[in-house]
């Protein structure tokens, strides 16, 4: 059997139907059998027509009392069905569905499953699914509901995955070796790829989801810990001096580390005294000062005789780095430069000559250090700043620029540790878990759109008070080319409209590196008093004077994200605020306004937004290299999760390549499964 047969040799498939699956990322026999539902629906169990409650998604079995009527309604058609079983009737209609008249027979039974209305005993149900009474094919079972495009209906889908499944029934290879099927009491491949889909009962469905939670899980685990190993296991790695101090950054700071910090740099130091290459994962909430870590880690790397390499996502945020390490460390005489895309050739040629020949010692920049004609003379730090931007493997690209040099990753995305465990499971992890003291909490407000007047005068109020705000843009589904305009368009309401009297400027990321730069420099200097914005100021400059922030249609955004746009306010002395301005009445967007509002801390803000959103969009794991989790919630999954990882340590401990005959079957797994993608 082969699970790599194209979809398209699929009973009920075809060629139209082919590229309404690929669409759905179903290209093969086994992408099809793992595309799993994302609910189900009971149609197990008949009610009677009286029990029917208003509102209720039932299955009735009724016999047909006359034929199927059509009737005319202003150019539609509707077609209606009495019917009745032995505790009353029920009207049924569809619309539109003319070829429906000669499927009911009178005196015929029939299964209905749809939505029940009851207006005073009057009870009717619209567009039901149904089946003959013998048949089981629409009712009468538990029906599973896949994530689909609206060009292809459940019921093709459903027919095409019992193609499917018929092909394998009974053929799977075991994926999890015997003795873990034993212990965790999980239900073979077979058995649980058949129940996923088509569960005769809810047990099943539970037992078959705990089995492919927790084979995918283990497979995520396993590879981040090999890869952990295989750092620890290569060759030593440079063992910096005990002498050089790092205090001697931190005497020169302008302001005190808080206790915090303190822990985070004794630990790194701890690191990079060790033989061991250090990999270590440092994650603090926006404004913690993380910069300021690196600085100290990065000047005692130099200071033994190594240079260091600062990799940040965005040119703006790699020159404020430069800046901020120039501004401390020239007074060491410590040469710090920038590499960015957008410098002139001869500069860049300069700059390359001088970093190989070992004259620079701290290099910042952007992807542009990953490339290969930048040459260290002797790299011994690696620095990568906001990870979840980079993939796994884009580290160990710039590491491999020097000879097992320690690697720090700092992001500012809070990520509740257990799941920092399965995204960052290759790296030992630190956390700056409290503010500067100079940080005032930033007032949030959560408000409906009508009350914009009033914001737009609470606006002019801080710009007349020598103050700067931003706005951002609504997020339009990922299409940068909308969110292009609807940033111009809002940019024209604010400069002609709502505040003429003040320069109002925007930026989004579609704009020139230098031109962005630009920008941000006058917003920085004070020339420009409002900047409207893509999400591209997430990870950006710091503008003290700037105390508010506009968010348009903050519904549309996740809590971290939002967390992490507040936190470009609030840098300065005076008190900053946040203004969510948002659409919408459903329960989860009133609750995500109010997580804002009541907290600060990234922290909670991460394990609310987990909850609320689940782990699919918490931030795409395709960004950190990892492959999407098809079945896995990671915040549902938490006790599976944690099972998952003693297993994957206690496996590893005791083979650590894999190799042993019992775990032939794991290896294989995490091969198939992550090595591949993992090259991201």
């Amino acid at each position: 059997m082969d699970l790599n047969k194209d979809v398209k040799y699929i009973k009920g498939v075809g060629p139209s139907r082919v590229q309404l699956l690929n669409k759905l990322g179903i290209f093969t026999l086994k992408d099809l059998i793992t595309y799993y539902p994302r609910t189900y629906e009971d149609r197990s169990r008949p009610k009677s027509i009286a029990e029917c409650i208003n509102g209720d998604e039932v299955l009735i079995e009724a016999i047909a009392c006359g034929r199927l009527s059509d009737v005319r309604l202003r150019g539609k058609t509707m077609q209606r069905l009495l019917v009745r079983d032995e505790t009353g009737s029920c009207t049924i209609t569809w619309f539109n569905q003319s070829y429906l008249k000669n499927k009911f027979e009178v005196g015929k039974k029939y299964k209905f499953y749809g939505k029940i209305t009851n207006n005073f005993g009057k009870i009717t149900m619209t567009s039901p699914t149904f089946d003959e009474d013998e048949k089981n094919f629409n009712t009468g079972k538990i029906i599973p509901i896949y994530p689909l495009t609206y060009q292809l209906s459940q019921n093709v889908l459903r027919r095409i995955m019992e193609g499917g499944l018929a092909e394998v029934e009974g053929k799977l290879e075991e994926t999890l070796p015997d003795y873990l099927l034993k212990e965790y009491n999980l239900e073979g491949i077979n058995e649980a790829t058949k129940h996923i889909h088509f569960p005769d009962k809810f047990e099943d469905f539970d037992i078959a989801r705990k089995r492919l939670v927790f084979e995918e899980l283990l497979s995520t685990q396993l590879a981040l810990l090999e890869l952990k190993n295989s750092y620890l296991n290569d060759e030593k790695g440079i063992r910096f001096d005990k002498n050089v101090k790092m205090s001697d950054v931190i005497n020169k700071l302008p302001f005190k580390l808080t206790k915090a910090q303190i822990r985070v740099l004794e630990e790194i130091d701890n690191n990079m005294e060790s033989e061991k290459p250090m990999n270590q994962l440092l994650q603090g909430d926006v404004g913690s000062g993380k910069t300021v870590v690196a600085m100290c880690a990065a000047y005692k790397a130099v200071k033994c005789g190594y240079q260091a390499a600062i990799m940040a996502p965005t040119a703006i945020l790699a020159s404020q780095h430069l800046e901020n390490f120039q501004d401390i460390l020239q007074e060491l005489d410590i040469k710090c430069e920038l590499l960015i895309s957008g410098i002139s050739k001869k500069k860049k040629e300069e700059l390359l000559e001088r970093l190989a020949c070992g004259d620079i010692d701290i290099l910042i920049g952007t992807h542009a250090i990953i490339e290969e004609n930048v040459i260290f003379k002797n790299l011994g730090l690696v620095v990568t700043d906001e990870q979840h931007r980079f993939g796994v493997k884009q580290r160990t690209r710039i590491a491999e620029k020097g000879k097992n040099p320690d690697v720090l990753v700092m992001t500012a995305t809070p990520i509740p540790r257990t799941l920092a465990l399965i995204l960052y499971g290759d790296l030992d992890i630190s956390i700056i878990d409290e503010l500067p003291p100079n940080r005032k909490k930033v007032e949030t407000f959560a408000v409906h759109k009508n009350m914009t007047e009033r914001i737009n005068a609470f606006i002019e109020k801080q710009i007349q008070e020598g103050r700067q705000a931003y706005i951002v843009c609504p997020l339009v589904e990922e299409n940068e080319e909308l969110d292009l305009k609807s940033v111009e368009k809002l940019y024209e309401t604010y400069q002609k409209e709502v505040f003429p009297q003040y320069k109002v400027e925007y930026i989004h990321g579609k704009m020139r590196p230098k031109e962005k730069e630009d920008i941000m420099e006058r917003f920085k200097l004070g020339k420009i008093d409002i900047l409207i914005s893509t999400t591209v100021i997430e990870v950006g400059v710091d503008v003290p004077n700037s105390n508010i922030m506009v968010i348009e249609n903050a519904e549309r955004f996740g809590l971290a994200q939002l967390h992490q746009l507040r936190g470009r306010v609030g840098r300065g002395d005076y008190q900053s605020y946040c203004i969510l301005k948002y659409e919408g009445k459903s329960e989860t967007v009133k609750e995500r306004m109010k997580v804002m509002c009541h907290t600060n801390d990234g922290f909670i803000i991460s394990e609310k937004d987990l909850e609320l959103r689940g782990s699919g969009d918490f931030f795409g794991t395709m960004q950190h290299g990892l492959p999407e989790f098809k079945i896995a919630n990671l915040f549902e999954d938490m006790p599976i999760l944690k099972s998952v990882q003693s297993a994957a340590v206690k496996i590893l401990q005791d083979d650590p390549k894999l190799e042993e005959e019992k775990n032939i079957l794991l290896k294989n797994l995490v091969k198939d499964k992550f090595m591949k993608r993992i090259e991201i």
